[in-house]
């Protein structure tokens, strides 16, 4: 199974300003995930990608496709060809041209080889991708960093998808663990036919004012840019440093009992010493976490692809973004009515969900914590189709 910790790990190596959303989250720990590969994908996939902005003409709005092929940074050309990073891709401004054009009016199809990588789409301004060298001499990119004032794309109105597609299939989501800014959705057809990250009508707008009513989540709201997610609002000065803490006392106060169950067994956890001690198929401690371990599922909460300690950090992570880890002490929950309803919560991923068609999205990194986001995949994909959907 490709999770999505996998989905970008090589994509992220090496490259600078990588957003959290490719680093972190894991996928479907407590859910679930179809057979095994009947057969090896087509070594390319048809991609379309639609404008329905009914504001912005195809001609304004530029499309990246960059990512990883065997440990090598990569991009897509508009004749559907990888191309590797090069420092010589650099043009005098500093920046490179990686933009793909769409079709003059209508679907823009592309022809997607292997690769693990991001999908960007940027309206009105093109992206500044800048070619770097990583700590290794090796050539990277700088990605679009949108929670830093001082990024090059600051000002540009852009989103992406994520996929990894091989042999094995097609493993794609619409994330929002860093920011949402641009409405995206996905249809995975093959096997079955499949859609995520579409939003209701107003949908966008909703997700805007939700996040504003809130005081602490309000200086997350970009004026009519994006809404960053509050782990980088948090680093960026704009979310408070303990926001978390009151309930991440009741949860790490002595005596406090939460049990998970997780693919490989069930565990007893029982809160003493200012850690959270497991017992089940094997011993798991976790460290009382800060608001910031919270929001990034890091820290404290890191899951490794163990076995063990990653889906008891993961389902753990998400009971606390959820906000369900005091109030139920069988984990993980799985009906959404129970999320978010203490007062101090997630209000942030909280309004991505209530405003996305199907209830899921991914405003945390373990969000897919019994699959609630918005995620796809098919071992024998036939065409994927990204659609850039009405403000």
């Amino acid at each position: 199974m490709v999770n999505r910790r996998n989905l970008l790990k090589g994509a992220a190596a090496g490259a600078l300003a990588v957003p959290a959303a490719g680093l972190l989250a894991t996928r479907a720990f407590g859910g679930t995930d179809s057979a095994a590969p009947p057969a090896a994908s087509a070594a390319t996939l048809p991609v379309h990608i639609v404008n329905n902005t009914g504001e912005w003409a195809n001609s304004s709005i530029h499309l990246y496709v960059v990512g990883n092929v065997d440990g090598r940074q990569v991009r897509l050309t508009p004749d559907g060809t990888l191309a590797p990073i090069s420092l010589d891709d650099n043009g005098p401004d500093g920046f490179t041209e990686y933009a793909i054009p769409l079709a003059g009016s209508g679907t823009t199809t592309l022809q997607l080889p292997y690769m693990s990588g991001r999908i960007y789409t940027a309206l009105g301004d093109k992206l500044k991708f800048k070619a770097v060298l990583d700590g290794n001499g090796v050539p990277a990119l700088a990605y679009p960093a949108g929670w830093v004032t001082s990024d090059p794309n600051y000002e540009v109105l852009h989103d992406c998808a994520e996929f990894t597609y091989s042999a094995d299939g097609m493993f794609c989501n619409v994330t929002m663990v860093d920011m949402f800014s641009v409405p995206l959705d996905i249809r995975l057809q093959g096997t079955a036919d499949q859609t995520a990250g579409r939003l209701k009508d107003g949908g966008r707008r909703q997700i805007f004012t939700e996040a504003g009513r809130h005081e602490a989540f309000a200086p997350l709201v970009i004026g009519d840019r994006r809404v960053l997610a509050p782990s980088h609002g948090l680093d960026a000065g704009l979310f408070p440093t303990g926001y978390f803490d009151s309930y991440i006392d009741r949860i790490w106060a002595d005596g406090h009992q939460l049990n998970i169950r997780t693919n490989e067994g069930y565990y007893t956890g029982r809160a003493t010493g200012g850690r959270l001690v497991f017992n089940g198929p094997a011993e798991v401690i976790v460290d009382r976490p800060t608001t910031r371990d919270v929001l990034f599922c890091d820290g404290a909460l890191h899951a490794p692809n163990d076995g063990i300690r990653g889906p008891v950090a993961a389902i753990l992570g998400a009971a606390l973004n959820r906000t369900t880890a005091h109030s139920h002490p069988e984990q993980p929950v799985t009906d959404a009515a129970a999320f978010y309803q203490h007062d101090v919560t997630h209000h942030y991923a909280k309004a991505l969900h209530a405003a996305m068609v199907d209830g899921r999205a991914y405003g945390f990194a373990f969000d897919d914590v019994a699959d609630f986001a918005s995620y796809v995949q098919d071992h024998a994909p036939q065409q994927f189709t990204l659609t850039i959907s009405p403000f």
